[in-house]
């Protein structure tokens, strides 16, 4: 069939610049009404190719951008798609794709809507995998493995929504090259309180240098020595072809690697929230090495700790902290908190304009706002991430501008009040949080209806009421929710202590034990 008419219907569903970003189930609805539009079974795909490519770009395509959409119709990229999937290239078909736009002079139109290309690839190969794979056709068979990145597949999605809006911190960047100029070899650390951007620090490095990686959740579990050194040696074999060290410590792999670096080239892995670490066995967090070979560099992040947590002994090897907290650094992440902002207020297509229009009613000069905003936000990305949105939604329609929250804490705590928490009626509601501080990994609605005694719809209510705090990934094909963030953790765990003189809290563990042992029965 034609894939003019479906590319036509899906631009006219792309959302407008001042809309807000399009929610789940509203994209659920858009893709199976377009899906019956052209005669589609939205359960059942396609046998063919050609049937399953564009029953796939009908999936992807809901909300995109018209110039990537514009891509997927052309003949060559089509072609060159297949190929790619057939003989199990999925950067042949980047390259393919780099090729086609600089022939047709279409990268710019790509550059111009903030395309990110290879994201966008990789989003559409997997769709094309997940619906080949429903449609039971041995065609598609082998199904290859569509990662366009020499980063693990496990942090892609992170990678993606860190760094999605990424402003600033060169200051950061620069003084790690000097590090590098002036050692041969080394740790670098970078020191931040929760919200202060180290996470996309660290991601936008490896972003944009296709660095080795591994980031530390505690609410996932992800946050053990020997997940650490699993990950890092497959990267490592994979990236330098590296031979009989399935069983290799890093030590013996970085050894190994620093003899394969090609001259003037150096290596640096990235290693973010060391804070986040668990592991009773004394040693270098993560078993660092207590040396490092030439050329070999680690880029690390952590929350401020005491002396005695710090577990990074390398006494021969070159170590430089930079804290973002330090004074001298205040004006430089004042100025990336700013031009954070600034971003929001012309560029970001979910949030501008709504944003513009909250500051117009109020009399408001950009330029103060933008002032006004950056003290409050006392140099915290994460404040910003929660406001400005908030801002747009229609979240704070009855304060002024100098009523909005100072901090991120104040803020957690104008929003908790907004919401009326300590009020009774809200118990249900604090109890679900209360669970997820509890459990501390990934659970799905099901077992936190279970914990509470309620309807699972009734629970789910709340999780979409909270859900730009929560953290909603896919476990083995079940939905499971976690704490968004460390900070809104810490406030969490704060209100749990000073709030002691309600029982509810003793009922969450209570209703968990109860559980367990109903499990175990």
């Amino acid at each position: 069939m034609s894939i003019d008419p479906v590319v036509n219907a899906l631009k006219s569903l792309a959302k407008p610049a001042a809309s807000l970003v399009i929610n789940q189930a509203q994209r659920k609805e858009s893709v199976v009404r377009l899906l019956k539009q052209f005669n589609f079974d939205p359960i059942q795909p396609p046998r063919d190719v050609d049937g399953v490519y564009v029953y796939s770009l009908i999936k992807y395509g809901v909300d995109k951008p018209e110039a990537i959409l514009n891509l997927f119709r052309e003949k060559e990229i089509k072609k060159a798609f297949w190929s790619a999937y057939t003989s199990n290239n999925p950067l042949g078909f980047y390259k393919e794709v780099e090729k086609f736009l600089q022939q047709k002079n279409l990268k710019v139109d790509i550059q111009r809507s903030r395309i990110d290309l290879r994201s966008e690839l990789e989003e559409f190969g997997e769709k094309f995998i997940e619906v080949a794979k429903e449609s039971c056709s041995t065609d598609f068979q082998p199904y290859p493995e569509w990662n366009l990145d020499e980063y693990p597949t496990e942090f892609k999605s992170l990678i993606k929504e860190k760094i999605r809006s990424f402003r600033g911190r060169q200051f950061v960047f620069d003084t790690f090259q000097k590090f590098r100029n002036q050692h041969s070899r080394g740790y670098f650390t970078v020191v931040g309180d929760a919200g202060m951007g180290k996470s996309t620090i660290a991601a936008k490095y490896v972003r944009d240098n296709k660095s080795p990686c591994y980031f530390n959740i505690r609410s996932d579990g992800r946050n053990r020595a020997e997940l650490f050194l699993e990950s890092i040696r497959k990267q490592l074999i994979k990236r330098y072809q590296l031979q009989n060290v399935e069983k290799a410590n890093l030590a013996d792999l970085l050894e190994q690697v620093s003899k394969k670096l090609p001259a003037g080239e150096h290596l640096a892995i990235v290693v973010d929230a060391l804070d986040e670490v668990e592991q009773e066995t004394g040693g270098n967090l993560l078993d660092l090495p207590t040396a490092l070979p030439e050329n070999i560099y680690f880029f690390l992040t952590r929350r401020p700790y005491t002396i005695d947590k710090k577990r990074l002994s390398a006494l021969d090897v070159p170590t430089e902290e930079l804290d973002l907290r330090a004074s001298q650094y205040a004006s430089l992440s004042l100025k990336d908190i700013k031009e954070y902002i600034w971003f929001f207020l012309d560029i970001d297509p979910d949030y501008k304009n709504a944003i513009r229009q909250w500051i117009q009613n109020r009399n408001i000069f950009e330029q103060d706002f933008v002032e006004q905003v950056a003290t409050k936000s006392e140099n915290n990305f994460m404040y910003l991430r929660y406001v400005l949105p908030g801002i747009a939604k229609g979240e704070y329609n009855n304060l002024s501008l100098r009523q909005l929250p100072d901090g991120l804490q104040q803020y957690y705590q104008v929003h908790w009040e907004r919401m009326k928490m300590d009020d009774e009626l809200q118990n249900l509601k604090v109890f679900i949080l209360f669970i997820l501080v509890e459990i501390g990994t990934p659970i799905p609605s099901e077992m936190i209806a279970a914990i509470a005694k309620q309807e699972e719809y009734h629970v789910q209510l709340v999780l979409d009421e909270w859900v730009e705090y929560l953290k909603l990934q896919n476990i083995k094909g079940e939905n499971c929710y976690s704490i968004y963030h460390a900070s809104f953790l810490d406030f969490l765990k704060g209100k749990r202590v000073l709030d002691s003189r309600r029982k509810l809290f003793q009922e969450v563990n209570q209703g968990i034990t109860e559980y367990l042992i109903r499990e175990m029965a």
